[in-house]
């Protein structure tokens, strides 16, 4: 499958142009670590695209992810693809995290839509945001009330990297992508 046919896969389940956004950033983060990790680009940005396309449609767990896996199958998928999808849920006990694919994609999911709340709250938005900035808006519980900040840490310690640095790298993925993204600075 190309990025075009993962992209119009998006598309077809997906209306909310912020859930959209969500998964671009997850992709454009797993492609920087797959970069980093000496990782196949193409099918670690595959998995961070793909994987909360089903989410609109069927948000109650299970549901999601397992009507994502099934529609995934159908239209065939590689079956790592599909386990790396559905270890991003705690809730699937028989997909716990193995490979290094697996633990990006829980450490990257979170994260990133916690970092894209703080840079929408910013005039410049990724531009200058430090690792310090989330941090304290971590400790913010009603911001962005909807990201479970309990996953993000455990990602980073799951993934073997230190919380600030794994949001650093993040943000910095998030930054060379930032135009397309929708998180460039306001222009007066």
């Amino acid at each position: 499958m190309s990025r075009d046919d993962d992209l119009a896969l998006v598309r077809e389940f997906t209306k909310n142009e912020g859930l959209v956004r969500h998964m671009l950033t997850v992709e454009a983060t797993m492609r920087a670590y797959a970069r980093k990790f000496g990782e196949d680009e193409e099918k670690w940005g595959q998995v961070g695209l793909l994987h909360d396309f089903d989410y609109e449609r069927w948000p109650n767990p299970p549901d999601h992810p397992l009507q994502g896996s099934l529609i995934l199958k159908a239209r065939g998928y590689p079956d790592e693809l599909i386990y790396a999808i559905k270890s991003h849920a705690d809730y699937l006990t028989d997909c716990p995290r193995i490979s290094r694919l697996d633990k990006t994609l829980y450490a990257c999911d979170e994260l990133s839509g916690f970092i894209t709340a703080c840079a929408l709250v910013r005039p410049t938005r990724l531009d200058g945001l430090e690792p310090k900035s989330v941090r304290k808006k971590l400790k913010q519980v009603t911001f962005a009330a909807n990201v479970n900040r309990d996953d993000i840490t455990r990602g980073a310690a799951d993934l073997g990297v230190d919380l600030d640095e794994h949001i650093a790298f993040c943000i910095a993925a998030l930054q060379a992508q930032a135009a397309s993204l929708g998180l460039a600075p306001e222009t007066t």
